[in-house]
């Protein structure tokens, strides 16, 4: 096979392609490696897995570690920081119940992203200005270098811990079950891509990804906190619509335009071109796809959302996630002079909380 670009270490940085290139070039390639694999199946891929895949014991073990170290470390900042911090502020029972999810979330994606950053921009690896480059050198089971070791042991638990998180410790929403399903197929790509030694990927995946979150958290805060103390606050407003407008522009910029052009142009094309004979081509490239399909899923809630906003439908800035029954808080005295509100969907039941 003739080597794209230059060969499989060229110091060329190669121009990133358009939709109609990624489209035309990218299917021709995977089915031309299609017909031509010719002895592919169940037996072959256990082979390719058991000759290619390298994961040690102890990696596992700090994997589950640091999986229930976020868990525990969510669970005392919420109790010892977010929840005190709402309450000192009087949210609203509604947002005080969401705040702490949010919080913890703009904390560590805000951490993630950073060194991820630090990782494309600060060192010496290339792999954002010349996305080819990440599977330049491969070799099977060649050394993860230290820096990218830490990368994928921070997010790999941190997917794991978010599985368990989805399902029993944040609110529920229209999109959880998708959001669960998010995080397997991403914890099965760190996991897989770390093992078969496909680490240079996973490090641009994971920068173009994590920043929207960091956005998407530190709006919600601040649609939490425009009403605070009886009061409203129009600074915290302006943030939240700043920040939406930020986080739908970042979301089509870097999910929807620079993954695919980067990343998946890489994944199907260009690791042919530098490793022939690529193990589990076409199961990480179905992984990528799916990841984009729920980008783009995700994607139609932030046209969703700009339509209301546009047509008058939506006058604050709001989760279009979110269940109707969220949307209203209900009171209800009781006996002793309290009153009961009905909290937000959380693990897919209304839970009632008492103040």
């Amino acid at each position: 096979m003739e080597l794209y670009g230059g060969g499989r270490n060229s110091g060329v940085v190669e121009p990133m392609p358009g939709y109609v290139e990624l489209i035309s070039r990218g299917s021709t390639v995977m089915l031309g490696a299609y017909r031509d694999c010719k002895s592919c199946g169940v037996e072959l891929s256990k082979k390719t897995l058991l000759d290619n895949a390298l994961i040690t014991w102890v990696e596992v073990g700090l994997f589950f570690v640091c999986a229930v170290m976020w868990t525990l470390t969510r669970r005392g900042l919420t109790a010892c920081l977010f929840q005190p911090v709402a309450r000192w502020c009087q949210l609203k029972p509604r947002c005080a119940a969401k705040m702490p999810e949010s919080a913890w979330k703009l904390c560590f994606y805000s951490m993630s992203w950073s060194y991820s950053a630090y990782l494309l921009f600060c060192t010496h690896y290339s792999f954002f200005y010349n996305p080819p480059s990440v599977f330049y050198g491969w070799k099977r089971g060649m050394a993860v270098p230290a820096d990218i070791a830490l990368a994928y042991l921070i997010q790999s638990s941190f997917y794991g811990h978010s599985i368990y998180a989805s399902i029993y410790m944040d609110a529920w929403r229209r999109d959880s079950i998708v959001m669960v399903t998010h995080h397997i197929i991403t914890l099965a790509l760190i996991t897989f891509s770390y093992a078969f030694r496909y680490h240079n990927v996973g490090v641009l995946v994971l920068f173009l990804h994590d920043v929207n979150d960091v956005q998407l958290e530190f709006t919600k805060l601040n649609v939490y906190f425009k009403t605070r103390g009886g009061g409203y606050h129009p600074a915290n407003s302006i943030i939240s619509t700043l920040g939406c407008i930020s986080f739908s522009v970042t979301w089509f910029w870097f999910r929807l335009y620079w993954f695919p052009l980067k990343v998946l142009y890489a994944t199907c094309v260009s690791s042919l071109a530098s490793v022939p004979d690529i193990p589990f081509y076409f199961f990480f490239n179905c992984l990528l796809l799916l990841l984009l399909l729920m980008n783009i899923y995700w994607f139609l809630y932030i046209v969703f959302f700009v339509v209301k906003v546009l047509t008058g439908q939506m006058r604050e800035i709001n989760d279009v996630r979110e269940y109707e029954e969220e949307e209203e808080e209900e009171e209800e005295p009781l006996r002793d002079g309290s009153v009961k509100y009905r909290s937000p969907v959380q693990n897919g039941l209304v839970k009632d909380k008492h103040l």
